[in-house]
């Protein structure tokens, strides 16, 4: 089955649908495929807010944002780029409220903002602790108004590409059905997400966030960038990594040790208040956030969420109790390289969103630019897309190969989702918030053996239809292609800087 349109989408999250709005507006035909459904992906869980400079309840501006996004990136971000997103975020949040995004209100209507972790003012603009549902809803119900085509339960397999090396569209496994389709395009846009679930469990991530875009990119001849810099949340739940959003701590919540002391700046940037954590419970202390002074009326109506998951995940009521907590992998602020056009070094191909690295986030991102950032660069890709798709037309594909034209024939004596919580918790050991050389080298050895050893791994469901064991090993085949390029990157890099922090042996 082959299909056509002008500029592809892969993902259907913030990032996707807002690039499918600015290409649909640039007057192409639009298709996004999702493996999932839109209203479950990845943007729903931001939870915090998106920062603009509004100045709504303190003095604020553009430029102390830049300067604190600069600060958090310890230096590796490019200023260009940063001063571009920042400088685009008041009217970001315009325009997601033109379109519907239900903000929370101060008492003089206007847009209320909170202080998230590294802002030197409240900045984070939000609805209630449920941000990027509503933004990711209220997008989702615009692409529908657009007549956008939503292809759901559809799986990158491989990029395909003209005989002249240009990415001409993408090979998908349809889920509902185990068949083959080939999406010809004439550009494709990855917003396909992060790669957090490389650490399983130890992810406040969905589970669908597997890496596939940037190992499939990789693949195509893409380059990566800084794929060591993963950011460690301070506050998952302990038993479960399910999130509890900075917001608690923005609104005034205190983190505790064992001993009900206060240990840390709770608003200091991720990266140091993760440490800080990871530093008390080296120690032997058990660590909590304690939100009860907030009060019954403001959790209630500011953090509904926050005391609904720990009393589901944790059977604890913040109201009355601490909520016990770990730091776990949470947003990868390395990806796909892309320029200021969102376009990477392989022609046609363009990316954005968490899959992409604009260079926006550096060494650690600053909470609350995530969702600014599918915004303003979603709209940059998908206007690009559609400019180089105007200047090019369908062409010829060379046949692609991919693991699925393989797995027929490989075995399954080895159960890969034993290996999969292995190589998550092998990752969250030794490429986690501290790092030492040679337990990298060791977790690099383990991902190498695992990878020599997948036609042992194969699937042992041949069922055509939602067949989710084939779905699974191939992300899994994917997450061991990132992991590896993570822990070289890792490897990589000697000096500490922001989620990268090294120790001597």
């Amino acid at each position: 089955m082959n299909k056509t349109t002008d500029v592809l989408i892969i993902g259907a999250g913030g990032a996707g649908l807002r690039a499918a709005l600015a290409a649909k507006e640039s007057g192409v035909s639009v298709s996004v495929i999702t493996k999932e459904y839109p209203t479950r992906s990845q943007t729903c869980m931001a939870q915090g807010g998106i920062n603009a400079a509004l100045g709504n309840i303190s003095e604020d501006s553009v430029e102390a944002h830049i300067a604190n996004t600069l600060k958090s990136a310890h230096g590796l971000a490019d200023e260009d780029a940063v001063r571009f997103m920042c400088s685009e975020a008041i009217g970001a949040v315009e325009w997601l409220e033109s379109i519907g995004v239900c903000f929370s209100r101060t008492k003089d209507a206007k847009i209320a903002q909170r202080r998230l972790g590294g802002a030197s003012a409240p900045r984070a603009c939000y609805a209630q602790d449920y941000t990027g549902l509503k933004i990711l809803h209220t997008l989702y119900d615009r692409c529908l108004k657009e007549g956008i085509e939503m292809l759901n339960e559809r799986y990158l397999l491989e990029l395909v590409k003209n005989e002249e090396g240009i990415v001409s569209g993408a090979k998908i496994l349809n889920i509902r059905n185990s068949k083959i389709e080939i999406h010809l395009a004439k550009s494709v846009i990855l917003a396909s997400g992060g790669y957090s679930r490389i650490y399983d469990k130890n992810s406040t991530n969905s589970t669908a966030s597997t890496g596939d875009g940037i190992a499939v990119a990789m693949r195509a001849g893409a380059i990566l960038r800084d794929m060591e810099f993963i950011q460690f949340h301070p506050t998952g739940l302990k038993s479960s990594s399910i999130l509890i959003s900075e917001s608690a701590r923005g609104e005034g919540g205190y983190l505790l040790n064992s001993k009900g002391e206060r240990f840390t700046n709770e608003l200091a940037p991720r990266d140091e208040v993760s440490r800080a954590i990871y530093d008390e419970i080296q120690k032997g202390e058990e660590i909590f956030l304690d939100i009860r002074h907030l009060g019954e009326e403001f959790i209630n109506e500011g953090l509904p969420q926050e005391r609904k998951l720990a009393k589901l995940y944790e059977n604890v009521d913040p109201l009355y109790e601490l909520i016990p907590i770990k730091p776990v992998a949470h947003y990868t602020m390395g990806g796909i390289e892309v320029n200021n056009k969102s376009q990477t070094n392989v022609s046609g191909l363009f990316a954005c969103g968490e899959c992409a690295n604009h260079r926006v986030h550096g060494a650690n991102r600053l909470g609350g630019n995530s969702l600014l950032e599918i915004i303003v660069f979603g709209a940059e890709a998908g206007k690009s897309a559609a400019e180089f798709a105007k200047t090019h037309e369908f062409q010829k594909v060379k046949e692609t190969k991919s693991v699925i034209d393989e797995v027929d024939r490989y075995t399954n004596e080895i159960d890969f989702y034993e290996k999969r919580t292995y190589v998550g918790d092998l990752l969250y050991k030794n490429v986690g918030i501290v790092r030492k050389k040679d337990e990298l080298e060791f977790a690099k050895q383990e991902i190498q053996t695992l990878k020599a050893n997948i036609e042992r791994m194969g699937v042992s469901d041949s069922s055509k239809g939602y067949n989710t064991n084939l779905v699974e090993f191939i992300e899994f085949y994917n997450m061991l292609d990132v992991a590896e390029v993570v822990v070289e990157s890792a490897l990589n890099r000697r000096e500490s800087c922001g989620a990268h922090y090294m120790v001597e042996e």
